[in-house]
This record gives C-alpha cells, sequence and structure tokens, in this order.
C-alpha cells in the first residue's frame, strides 16, 4: 500500500493538455440571438445524440457538476423535448437516429433552437464517410449555433450558453 502511495506521489501529473477546438468559436449568429430573446435569462435544455463516441454527452454531463453548475446560470436540462427551448445535438446522424432527430425537434414547442455541439455533429468528424452516418445535423435539421471541439470544453460550452441566455446584458 504504502509503496503505491509513495510511486504515485513521486510520479506526480501524468495528464496532457487539453485538445484545443478543430475550427474557433464562432460568433453567435444574429438570428440565434433574436430566438432566443422570448427565453430571457432562462434556457432550458434538451440533450439528443445522434451517434457520437459519448465524449460529447460526457462534457456536458461536466457542466453540472459543482466545479461548472449550470444551474446557478439559469440554464436547465430537460427530460423532454416538449419542456425544451433548445436541443443540443452531439454526434454525426445516423442511419439508426435519423428519424428519431427529426420526430424530437418536431416535439420542441417553437420558437425553438438547434446547437450543434462537437465537430461531428458539425461535419461528421472523425465519422465522415462512414456507411452508418447519413450526415451532419444541418443535413436533416436547421442549426442556429455550431460549438466546434472534439469534444468542446464546458467552459467554451457554458460560455456560448450563457451568451444565449443573455449573459450579463440583459436585465
Amino acid at each position: 500500500m504504502f509503496r503505491i502511495l509513495k510511486k504515485s506521489l513521486k510520479t506526480g501529473v501524468v495528464t496532457g493538455r487539453y485538445p484545443s477546438a478543430v475550427q474557433p468559436a464562432e460568433q453567435i449568429a444574429a438570428g440565434a440571438r433574436e430566438k432566443a430573446d422570448p427565453f430571457g435569462r432562462s434556457l432550458t435544455i434538451r440533450e439528443v445524440d445522434t451517434g457520437s463516441c459519448n465524449a460529447c454527452e460526457m462534457e456536458m454531463n461536466a457542466l453540472t457538476n459543482s466545479v461548472y453548475d449550470i444551474e446557478r446560470f439559469g440554464i436547465h436540462v430537460a427530460a423532454s423535448p416538449r419542456h425544451a427551448d433548445a436541443l443540443v445535438v452531439t454526434g454525426p446522424v445516423t442511419v439508426n437516429m435519423e428519424r428519431a432527430l427529426k420526430d424530437v425537434y418536431k416535439q420542441t414547442p417553437d420558437p425553438k433552437l438547434v446547437i450543434a455541439l462537437g465537430d461531428c455533429a458539425i461535419n461528421c468528424g472523425l465519422f465522415k464517410g462512414s456507411y452508418a452516418v447519413t450526415g451532419p445535423v444541418e443535413r436533416h435539421i436547421p442549426v442556429d449555433v455550431r460549438i466546434p471541439g472534439c469534444p468542446p470544453r464546458p467552459a467554451e460550452i457554458l460560455k456560448v450558453l450563457s451568451e444565449l441566455r443573455g449573459g450579463d446584458d440583459r436585465q
């Protein structure tokens, strides 16, 4: 036991640096800001996985832990698309999830935002050219906001969600 503890203390930090985003984060379009205006200072999101490797889902889950705590910023996660203001879609759209994505989009009340999270949702990323992938999210439903990265850092996701929610400039 002490031998293992001594070895781990000697080794120190062995993790590498976090990978940077493949594409620079783009500004939120004015159309997306206008769509988000009715939501005021709160935003309810529904996360939809359309065939990803689950890295983006882990980063979304990290947003709910005590470090980031998105609830304090007025951002909530909904269990049903019928209660959501925005859909956060991760992964490329696979053959099996194409119909489900369109159904979830139809069930979300208007006005709604669609956020493509990660390189796979934006341009199929690592899965481009696969026989099981029908294309990026934008090919199936209209996308308002894109958050690049593989996976994007929780801080980057939180920054974009806060900007959509209105940040500190709204009253």
